[in-house]
Formats: C-alpha cells, sequence, structure tokens
C-alpha cells in the first residue's frame, strides 16, 4: 500500500513523482556539462596555446592537498553509494551513518581545500592580490607572468566553481541526514537519497577532470626544473 502522504499533490501516483525527480535531477546536471564543459574548453585551447606557462604555474600548484582529496571524494562517493543501497532497504540505522560519513568526508574536502587556498596564498599565488612569488620562488625568466595569472585564474574559477557545488551538495547531504533520523526516507520513498547521490557524484567526477587538468600538468616542468 502506497504512502499517500509522500505523494505531492501535482502527481497521480508515486511512481511519477520519482521518475520525474529523477528527470528533474538528469536534466539539472545536464546544464551543468555544459557550465563546465565551457571552462574546459576555454582551458584547454589557452593550454595549448601557451603550454610552457600554463605548465609553470602547475607546478606551483599542491598535488599531495589535490591528490589525498581526490582520494576523499572517491571515499565520499562509495558512501553516498552505500546510503542509496541502505535508503532502499530499509536500513535506517545504516542509512544515517553513511549520510553522516559522506557529510563528514564532504567537510575533509573543503577543510584542506580552504588550506590549500591559504598555501596559495602564502607562497604569493593569487593574480590581483599576491603575485608574483619572489626570491627563491620566482618564476623562471623565460615564463611568461601574464599567461601564468592566466592559468592561475581558471585554477581559482573551476576549483571555486566546484567549491560552491561541494557546500551546496554538503547542505543537501545535512537535509537527507535530518530526514533519515525522522524515519521520512524508506524503500518507497528512496528518490531523495538516489538524485543527491546522483548530484554527489557529479560533482566528485568534475573534480576528477580537476585533478590532471590543474595539478598534473605541471608536474614534466617541475621535473625538468630539478634536473
Amino acid at each position: 500500500m502506497a504512502n499517500h502522504s509522500l505523494l505531492a499533490h501535482q502527481f497521480d501516483n508515486i511512481e511519477q513523482q520519482r521518475e520525474a525527480e529523477t528527470l528533474g535531477m538528469w536534466t539539472f546536471l545536464a546544464t551543468e556539462i555544459l557550465i563546465f564543459g565551457a571552462m574546459f574548453v576555454a582551458y584547454a585551447t589557452y593550454r595549448f596555446w601557451y603550454p610552457h606557462d600554463f605548465e609553470a604555474a602547475s607546478s606551483r600548484l599542491n598535488v599531495l592537498i589535490g591528490g589525498v582529496n581526490t582520494l576523499v571524494l572517491l571515499t565520499s562517493s562509495l558512501t553516498m553509494a552505500l546510503s542509496v543501497y541502505a535508503c532502499q532497504t530499509d536500513r535506517r540505522a545504516m542509512l544515517v551513518n553513511c549520510l553522516t560519513l559522506t557529510l563528514v568526508l564532504g567537510g575533509a574536502f573543503l577543510g584542506l581545500k580552504l588550506y590549500e587556498y591559504y598555501t596559495d596564498y602564502r607562497d604569493s599565488l593569487v593574480p590581483g592580490f599576491k603575485f608574483p612569488p619572489t626570491g627563491e620562488e620566482a618564476f623562471p625568466a623565460t615564463v611568461d607572468l601574464q599567461h601564468v595569472q592566466l592559468m592561475l585564474m581558471f585554477y581559482y574559477i573551476l576549483t571555486g566553481l566546484h567549491f560552491s557545488h561541494m557546500t551546496v551538495g554538503m547542505g543537501l547531504l545535512v537535509w537527507l541526514v535530518v530526514r533519515a533520523r525522522r524515519g521520512e526516507l524508506t524503500a518507497e520513498h528512496y528518490t531523495p537519497v538516489e538524485v543527491v547521490g546522483l548530484y554527489w557524484h557529479f560533482v566528485d567526477i568534475v573534480w576528477i577532470f580537476l585533478l590532471p587538468l590543474l595539478y598534473l600538468t605541471g608536474t614534466h616542468h617541475l621535473h625538468e626544473l630539478h634536473l
């Protein structure tokens, strides 16, 4: 017997509501792909035009934090997937625990990213505020600092946009945890967890693209500098 208290007035049945909610999220994610896709194409174009300068800028980014954050997000994707499974199988305790763990991992990612931004500022890698580095940290004379700043602006825009999406995802996770504790998320009504899971996985996938584009571009250049 369907629980009609879960059915919004504009739908005929729970199944129709579930399909509409899922389609709505996929449509939203399609628009997000257009936004990030345009940014990736612009970045790739300038990266092709100024490879040496972009590599020099990339070599100054914190690959260790970027790599750790990648592992954090991949783990959060696992716990998010387990959350969907727990809801579909009516395992309330598991659902709350997995959602909470996903929330903690998301918080760890944001915390590490904020610390990374701080180190970028400390190292004079913030165009318009604190740039360029001086002394031993200065860029070689063969590097065009304008192009370095361009790459760094792409870095801040892309990671900042990703950061904002993570923040939204954290808010959605808090909402799910509250509802899960109230017993409002069940096998009959698991769609909220599923659609938030889709959003969370999308944000994680975006980061998987950001890691090589921004952080790993300069590893070859960094190796050359140490030869």
